[in-house]
């Protein structure tokens, strides 16, 4: 082994950034085994250096981020800070001073990924983000290495903790989505804004990152289609049951049908029972990879927190640091089928579709003719009068988001119409 450490410096110093300093400590001599050298935590930038941060001697703090990632002792850079700026900077600093980078930051990579893998690769560096985008789950790694000779058609999952959280509550427990929302917030599963999480940016930038190492492409944050989750209802999830089905937050990667192109979105959706992320309960998170060849995979853990984000973060520092003892790096960014990304339009999918109504003959003759003169069949139709109102629930077959589209926008101009009640996906089937 040799003797000689290798020098690693932690940009943040939270609830991740300080678990990656406890297991750089503690597991300090498997660590050196595994990799074939030893690991030496050789600085931290932090806000508030001032602050006492148990298992971290002072002398290792500093605020000074730019003078630390530029020392040229370096190795590998951690960066745990998340956001655009600073943590840009740094990390093409970082490369420029020599070192490689391990990374969390999904938005940054869902915004900036070619960028920073251009400088990497100019520099002959390294640029690992495992936890960017499920935690302690290993997706990345499978998806660029132990999949790189398949051809991956679609990645289905639940990616964001706090989402899967509130709705599973909804669904278990038949409450509402403030109270489920309040409930999470009380547990810290739910950041005091929770704005990120529920309106779906969280899972929309690691759908973009999947997206593009699933496909060979580059696929950025404004590519994907993003819907959030405020708007779910307890009927909405009666209304699930009833198709056997219950309702969860899906970032959803995908090629087209013909295959010259992409889909990335992010939204609530139905699916059945019996697919298995139906079952992913809590804070847990859930992909599912359908290829060629492997046919189906599903990658399930805890996708949040300290020490499973912190545990991904070691799985890439153990990676990086080999590579830099071989004197090779690993693989970097591959976009060379550079397949565009189609818009939502396009998407085909089942919609579930409630309508209130006026309660009186001929109203679902005049609701299934604008779905038939849009294109969109019409799979189910239930419907509940009482006093002169009614609710007209439609289940159609597979259709174009633009069709649907269209077919709503004319139901909404019907005089018997008096609200669309609630649109929602039908996925998994």
């Amino acid at each position: 082994m040799r003797t000689r450490p290798l020098k690693v410096a932690l940009l943040g110093c939270g609830v991740v950034g300080s678990e990656v300093a406890r297991i750089m400590t503690t597991h300090a001599a498997d660590l050196a085994a595994r990799i074939g050298a030893p690991v030496e935590l050789a600085g931290v930038a932090v806000r508030r250096p001032s602050k006492v941060r148990e298992g971290i001697a002072p002398e290792l703090v500093t605020s000074d981020a730019t003078a630390l990632v530029k020392r040229g002792d370096i190795d590998v850079v951690v960066e745990v800070i998340g956001g655009i700026e600073p943590a840009r900077s740094l990390i093409t600093t970082a490369f420029e001073h020599g070192a490689s980078v391990v990374s969390a930051n999904k938005a940054l990579l869902a915004q900036d990924g070619a960028a920073l893998h251009a400088a990497a690769e100019e520099h002959g560096r390294d640029l690992y983000y495992e936890a960017a985008v499920a935690g302690a789950i290993p997706l990345i790694r499978p998806l660029r290495e132990s999949l790189a000779g398949d051809k991956v058609n679609r990645v289905l999952g639940i990616v964001n903790g706090t989402t899967n959280f509130i709705l599973d509550k909804m669904d278990s427990t038949g409450a509402g989505y403030q109270e489920a929302l309040d409930e999470a917030t009380a547990l810290g599963y739910a950041e005091a804004d929770p704005t990120a999480d529920v309106e779906g940016f969280d899972a929309a930038a690691k759908a973009a990152i999947l997206a593009g190492i699933a496909f060979h492409s580059r696929v950025r944050l404004d590519d994907v289609y993003r819907e959030g989750m405020t708007e779910v209802t307890a009927a909405d999830f009666a209304s699930a049951k009833n198709m056997g089905c219950t309702i969860k937050l899906l970032a959803i990667c995908e090629r087209a049908g013909d295959g010259r192109s992409v889909t990335a979105r992010v939204h609530p959706a139905m699916i059945p029972l019996s697919h298995p992320l139906a079952s992913v309960r809590g804070a847990y998170n859930a992909v599912f990879v359908e290829s060629d060849a492997s046919g189906q995979l599903m990658f399930y853990g805890p996708g949040a927190g300290g020490a499973p984000t912190a545990s991904a973060v070691l799985g890439d520092l153990v990676a990086v640091c080999r590579n830099r003892l071989g004197g090779a790096i690993g693989p970097g960014e591959s976009a060379y089928a550079a397949l565009p990304v189609s818009g939502m339009g396009e998407v085909v999918t089942r919609y579930h579709i409630s309508l209130d109504v006026a309660d009186k003959p001929g109203v679902l003759a005049q609701v299934a003719t604008v779905f038939a003169e849009h294109g969109v069949s019409i799979d189910t139709v239930r419907q509940q009068g009482k006093d002169g109102e009614a609710s007209l629930v439609v289940v159609t077959h597979r259709a174009s988001d633009a069709s649907l589209s269209g077919t709503v926008e004319a139901l909404r101009k019907l005089d018997t119409v008096r609200g669309v009640a609630s649109i929602m996906r039908v996925e998994g089937e």
